[in-house]
């Protein structure tokens, strides 16, 4: 049974970077067709997609955000991680990361749960 786990600072500055580490078990993040995905959740508000990495190492970011993440991959230790630049307040949410077995943009989170993910690490970015 594939599991994630999210890890990362709980509070960030503003205007610093954020990074986050999603570490894989029970699957290889190189499976085909798998979607390795970062999606986040402010308060009052719905799923937000961030952006994916392909089994292939192809990555797919939300436009919004596109100028400022960055998501890669190590194969070796079976992790992907994300980087946000820039943060602001409004950046405070739970993170999550999640497997999907093809490219999901942010429809496919609209109104769903986050599904074959981890339990989910909060962030606050404040000064």
């Amino acid at each position: 049974q594939v599991q994630l786990q999210e890890s990362g600072p709980g509070l960030v500055k503003p205007s610093q970077t954020l990074s986050l580490t999603c570490t894989v078990s029970g699957d290889a993040i190189t499976t085909n067709y798998a979607y390795w995905n970062w999606i986040r959740q402010s308060p009052g508000k719905g799923l937000e997609w961030m952006g994916a990495i392909s089994y292939t190492g192809g990555t797919y970011y939300a436009p919004a955000l596109k100028s400022r993440t960055s998501i890669s991959s190590d194969t070796s230790k079976n992790q992907f991680t994300l980087q946000l630049d820039s943060v602001t307040p409004e950046a405070t949410a739970v993170e999550y990361c999640a497997r999907k077995t093809k490219l999901a943009p942010q429809s496919d989170w609209n109104g769903r749960p986050v599904g074959y993910g981890g339990q989910g690490t909060h962030v606050n970015v404040s000064s």
